[in-house]
C-alpha cells in the first residue's frame, strides 16, 4: 500500500493538536486503559461462556441426534470457528478498534463498497451482540426460576414468572456497567476463575454421583456416542449439519474482545492472544461438560418433558433437587458474569457506530460520561432494547431459538462483510500487525470460514422439524429481515447523507500523537 493511499485513509484525525492521541480507530482516545490481558482474556471467556451457554441452551440441540449429536455437531462447529477465530484475530491485530467488524468491512472491500458493507457489519454486529444479550437474559432468568421450581413441589413456573426475572436481571445487569465501570476488569478476572472453578466442580459432580448411593448408574457408550436419535421429519445427514446451531451459539462470540480493543495496551498484540484463549479453553471445557453430562442421563425421554433439560440432567445425576439447585447455582453464576460483560460490549459496539454517525442522535449514544469513564447513554439503549425483545420472549420455547438463530445470522453477517472482501481483494487492503496468516494459509483459512458462514447461514433458515407449525417454524429469517429493513430505512432516510465511517486501515499506531492535518 503507497504512502498516498495511507494519507488517505487518515484524514480523518483532522484538527487534532500534537499532543493528542490517536488510536487505531482514527479517533482521539477517549476511554482509559484499565484492562490488561489478563482481563481482557477474561472477557472473552465470560462472554463466550461454553459451558454454561451450551448447557443453557441444550434444549436447542437435543432433538437433532441425542447425546452423539450434541457432542459430534459441537466438535464440528468449533473446528469452522477456529478459522472463523483465525481470521478475525489477524484483522483485530491489523486494526485493533472498538468498533470491530464494522471498522474491517468499512476498509477491507476497499472505497467504492466500504462506506455502505461497514454500515450495514456495524448494525449487524450491534443487533446480533442485543440478540445474545436477550438469550442469555432468558437462560439466566429460567435457571433461577427453576431453581425455585425444583426445591418448592407445588410451584408451576409460569411464562410471566420468567419475563419478571428476565427484566431484573437486565437492569441489575445494566446498572452494574453503568455504575462500577472501574470494577468491571477485576470482575473479569474473577469471571474466569468462577468459570473455570465451576466447570471443574460440575464435571467432577455429574461425573462420580452416578451410581452411588442407589442412583441409576451411567449411561452406557453406546448411548452417549452410538445412539442416533432424531424423530424430526429431516434425513440424518441435513439433521447433523442443522444440529450445530446449539454448538455455534455457544462459540460464535470469537469477536468479543475487539470491543474493548482501545481499552487495552498493545492491542495488535494481546487481542490476538486474548481471542486464542477464549477460544481454546471453551472448547476443551465445552467437550469435557458434554461429554460428562451426557453419561449423567439415565432418563432421555424425561427431558423432552422438562422446560429446561440442564435442571432434568442436573436431577438424574445427583438424584435430589438440592443437587441440582447447587449445580444450577454455578450455572447462574456464570450467566449472570456473562451477561454483565455482554452489556460492556454491546455499549461500546453501539458508541462506536455513533461517534462516526452511524446511529440516530450520535451525539448523545457516541458520547463518553467523564464521571463513568463508559458510553452510558449507548449501554442504557441496549437494556431499553433488550426490554423489548423480553416483551416478545415470555417465556416461548419457539422465540428462544429464534433468538439464538438469529444472533448466529446476524453474526455471520457481520463476519461475512470484513472476511469475504478481504479474501477478494486478494488481502491487500489493509496493513497487517504482529498476527498475520501468510501466503496460502491465509486465502485457505478465509475461504474455510467463508464457505462455512455463507452456506449455513441458510441452513439455521430451516424449519426446526417437518412438517412445519406455528411451534416448529423458524422465525430466525423472518426477524433477520425484520431488523435489515429498519437499518436499510435509516440507511437511505438520513445515514447514507452524512455517514462517512472509518477509513484508518492498520497504518496509524495506538497511541501516537500526531500533528494537525
Amino acid at each position: 500500500m503507497d504512502s498516498s493511499k495511507r494519507d488517505d485513509d487518515n484524514q480523518d484525525v483532522k484538527s487534532v493538536t500534537q499532543t493528542t492521541p490517536i488510536n487505531a480507530s482514527g479517533h482521539v482516545q477517549e476511554l482509559p486503559q484499565n484492562f490488561t490481558l489478563l482481563s481482557l482474556a477474561g472477557v472473552g471467556l465470560v462472554v463466550g461462556n461454553v459451558w454454561p451457554a451450551i448447557g443453557g441452551s441444550i434444549l436447542v440441540a437435543i432433538f437433532n441426534g441425542g447425546p452423539p449429536g450434541v457432542l459430534y455437531e459441537f466438535i464440528a462447529v468449533s473446528i469452522f470457528y477456529w478459522a472463523v477465530a483465525a481470521s478475525v484475530a489477524e484483522l483485530a491485530s491489523a486494526i485493533p478498534s472498538s468498533a470491530g467488524v464494522y471498522h474491517w468491512a468499512s476498509v477491507t472491500p476497499g472505497p467504492k463498497w466500504g462506506r455502505v458493507l461497514g454500515f450495514y457489519a456495524g448494525w449487524w454486529n450491534y443487533l446480533a451482540w442485543c440478540l445474545g444479550c436477550a438469550s442469555m437474559s432468558s437462560i439466566l432468568a429460567n435457571t433461577l426460576v427453576q431453581m425455585y421450581a425444583l426445591n418448592h413441589d407445588g410451584f408451576v413456573a409460569e411464562p410471566w414468572h420468567v419475563f419478571i426475572t428476565y427484566i431484573i436481571t437486565t437492569w441489575l445487569s445494566c446498572a452494574a456497567v453503568c455504575l462500577w465501570n472501574s470494577a468491571m476488569p477485576a470482575l473479569n478476572k474473577f469471571g474466569v476463575f468462577i468459570i473455570l472453578a465451576g466447570f471443574i466442580i460440575t464435571v467432577i459432580t455429574v461425573t462420580a454421583m452416578p451410581g452411588t448411593g442407589g442412583r441409576p448408574p451411567h449411561a452406557s457408550s453406546a448411548f452417549v456416542w452410538k445412539d442416533w436419535t432424531a424423530d424430526i421429519g429431516y434425513p440424518d445427514g441435513f439433521v447433523f449439519v442443522a444440529g450445530m446451531l446449539n454448538g455455534a451459539y455457544s462459540v460464535g462470540s470469537v469477536h468479543a474482545t475487539t470491543q474493548l480493543a482501545e481499552e487495552i495496551p498493545n492491542p495488535s498484540r494481546n487481542v490476538p492472544i486474548a481471542i486464542l484463549f477464549q477460544v481454546a479453553t471453551g472448547f476443551i471445557t465445552g467437550l469435557c461438560y458434554l461429554i460428562a453430562i451426557m453419561y449423567a442421563i439415565n432418563d432421555y425421554d424425561a427431558l423432552f418433558e422438562s422446560a429446561y433439560p440442564i435442571a432434568e440432567i442436573y436431577r438424574q445425576a445427583t438424584g435430589s433437587a438440592a443437587g441440582a439447585t447447587g449445580l444450577l447455582s454455578l450455572v447462574m453464576i456464570c450467566i449472570a458474569l456473562t451477561v454483565v460483560g455482554l452489556y460492556i460490549t454491546c455499549g461500546r459496539t453501539l458508541w462506536a457506530l455513533a461517534r462516526d454517525g452511524a446511529t440516530p442522535f450520535p451525539a448523545v449514544f457516541g458520547h463518553v460520561q467523564p464521571s463513568l469513564d463508559m458510553p452510558l447513554w449507548s449501554t442504557i439503549a441496549t437494556a431499553v432494547l433488550v426490554s423489548v425483545l423480553g416483551a416478545i420472549y415470555v417465556g416461548s420455547t419457539t422465540a428462544f431459538n429464534a433468538f439464538v438463530g438469529t444472533f448466529i445470522l446476524l453474526c455471520s453477517c457481520s463476519f461475512l462483510s470484513c472476511i469475504l472482501p478481504n479474501l477478494l481483494s486478494g488481502r491487500k487492503n489493509i496493513t497487517y500487525g504482529p498476527f498475520r496468516m501468510h501466503g496460502i494459509w491465509g486465502f485457505l483459512v478465509n475461504g474455510i470460514a467463508c464457505a462455512y458462514l455463507l452456506i449455513w447461514s441458510v441452513i439455521y433458515c430451516f424449519p426446526y422439524a417437518l412438517p412445519t407449525s406455528p411451534q416448529s417454524m423458524n422465525y430466525t429469517c423472518v426477524i433477520w429481515g425484520g431488523l435489515t429493513f429498519l437499518v436499510s430505512v435509516w440507511w437511505f432516510a438520513s445515514a447514507r447523507k452524512g455517514y462517512k465511517g472509518p477509513t484508518t486501515t492498520g497504518s496509524v499506531v495506538s497511541g501516537v500523537a500526531v500533528g494537525s492535518v
